[in-house]
């Protein structure tokens, strides 16, 4: 290749090696097959989809020339040196092989004493080779040919999965070039809510139509203030609790209205919490004055109610086996129970020193407990070590809700303030999120979307609230509410279909926008 090819650039920015683009294609049309079609184009082009050293030591290798393969690796330009140790052990290990498969013991001991004993290789790598020499003979056999030709190959593919570039060209490259600039396409579109397939005809970016921006029902079951809302984990059902001391469990048809399925009537006081068991058979409810039940979701009968009525529960969810509940008290004597289904306490974290518990969250996998203490704090409790992070903030904060992944969560502050914390605790600071109301009221934030793309909040001010992840500010604000927003939820299974509950006795079912000749199309 001349010099001036190898200075020929591409592209409308000129920032494309034009001799490094032809050789990266080479390699994906021999990776596709079309081993044709790269020889041709390697012989149009002058340009190989190996570099001229690594085809040397190709043929070095291939015909047993094995001083010719160290007199070469050691001859590789702008090469680290303990990948040149790596590279030359590997050349050592196939030589004592073969010289041990001819009977020539001397030779191969020599090898092993001077050549391999001399690498920079750790020790432990020569021992362990040292300790092998028996069994590697048994694996040539008697000196098969085809045995031979198949552990050079097999140390040709080892060196190319070493070899840095250019020596080599990572495999697969141009495919990672491709998949690196659609995930930077689908990471910089802010609206990206969809699992389809991108085209690469196109440079990708999503309309607002992706996500909820509309309503598409109001449920007006509910005869006062709607506190809280959460699609269940399948999302083919819809629960609320309310100030009218009930709580409603919807069912969500993949097409059609979503209608009540069972209204369940045994509390005596407002109702503000409520959570799905994992499998979607159960559900809980509780509330700040009342206490703890369970109901069956197919029947909606009643199953169990947690201790007695002075036993007041303010949140609660589960473990991942739909057997075992946690919920948590701003009684600190209370503090936080874990139960079976049938009341039986397995576990109880009180005292006086106990802050009372705000809110609480369990991890999908069921390793990490999350609450919020005494207005301020958040404390990330290793249920299985015990281990425990502490975040103490300079506001109150209001609500917990987990990523679908169960790897962030966001809190809710009264200072007008979403925070995004990771759980397993590498960040320093959180992000933050802004633009909605808070101030006074206890307003829930939700993870919504496409792998929990996007974050949806109530607020103060009658409206719903969305952001992309990587933005501070909204990217939509919902209007419809006539009063403060309480709560809302993303159908985990629909990400287009979004639920807010406020205290005008309303729930708001959202969808995306359609095209004004359009009647339908699937959430």
């Amino acid at each position: 290749m001349s010099s001036e090819a190898s200075r020929t650039v591409l592209g409308a920015k000129r920032l494309i090696k034009k001799h490094e683009f032809v050789r990266v294609i080479i390699q994906c049309l021999y990776s596709l097959g079309f081993g044709e079609s790269a020889s041709c184009l390697e012989l149009e082009s002058g340009i190989s989809d190996k570099c001229l050293d690594f085809e040397l030591l190709k043929s070095q290798i291939l015909a047993g020339n094995w001083d010719g393969c160290v007199h070469t690796i050691r001859a590789f330009k702008d090469l680290m040196d303990d990948t040149r140790a790596s590279a030359l052990f590997l050349i050592f290990k196939q030589c004592i092989l073969e010289y041990l498969s001819r009977g020539d013991y001397t030779l191969a001991l020599s090898v092993l004493r001077k050549e391999v004993s001399a690498s920079e290789v750790g020790r432990d790598k020569v021992h362990k080779l040292a300790h092998s020499v028996l069994s590697l003979e048994e694996e040539l056999g008697n000196n098969d040919d085809s045995v031979v030709l198949g552990l050079r190959r097999k140390l040709l593919r080892e060196l190319e999965s070493l070899l840095p570039p250019p020596i080599i060209v990572p495999e697969k490259r141009l495919e990672h070039l491709v998949e690196t600039t659609v995930l930077a396409q689908i990471d910089s579109c802010v609206y990206h809510n969809s699992s389809d397939l991108l085209s690469l005809y196109v440079d990708h970016a999503c309309g607002k139509d992706q996500i909820p921006t509309e309503t598409i029902q109001i449920l007006t079951e509910h005869k006062n203030e709607v506190w809280f809302v959460q699609f269940s984990n399948n999302g083919k059902y819809l629960a609320s609790s309310s100030s009218d001391c009930t709580a409603i469990i919807w069912e969500v048809p993949e097409d059609g209205k979503i209608m009540p399925k069972h209204t369940l009537l045994s509390h005596e006081k407002p109702v503000s919490f409520v959570a799905w068991s994992p499998d979607d058979t159960k559900l809980l409810t509780c509330g700040n004055m009342e206490a703890l039940k369970l109901w069956d979701v197919e029947t909606g009968t009643l199953k169990h109610t947690f201790g007695d009525h002075s036993f007041i529960v303010g949140s609660c969810a589960w473990f991942p086996d739909s057997e075992r509940l946690v919920c948590g008290s701003s009684d600190p004597e209370k503090g936080i129970c874990l139960w079976d289904c049938d009341g039986s306490e397995i576990k109880a974290w009180r005292g006086t020193r106990m802050p009372k518990v705000l809110d609480l969250a369990v991890t999908p996998d069921g390793e990490n407990l999350i609450c919020i203490f005494s207005d301020k704090e958040i404390r990330i409790l290793n249920v299985g070590t015990n281990a425990e992070r502490v975040i103490v903030g300079e506001h109150s904060i209001t609500s917990l809700s987990l990523s679908g992944d169960g790897e962030f969560f966001i809190v809710n502050l009264n200072s007008q303030e979403i925070h995004m914390w990771d759980v397993a605790g590498k960040w320093e600071k959180p992000m933050v999120y802004t633009g909605h109301k808070q101030s006074k009221y206890v307003i829930r934030s939700c993870f919504g979307g496409l792998n929990s793309r996007f974050i949806a909040s109530g607020s103060e001010s009658t409206q719903v609230y969305i952001w992309n992840r990587q933005n501070r500010s909204p990217i939509e604000v919902l209007s419809g509410h006539s009063m403060t927003v309480n709560c809302v939820s993303w159908n985990p299974r629909r990400p287009r279909m979004l639920a807010s509950a406020s205290d005008d006795q309303t729930i708001r079912i959202w969808g995306p926008s359609l095209p004004s000749n359009t009647q339908s199309r699937k959430l």
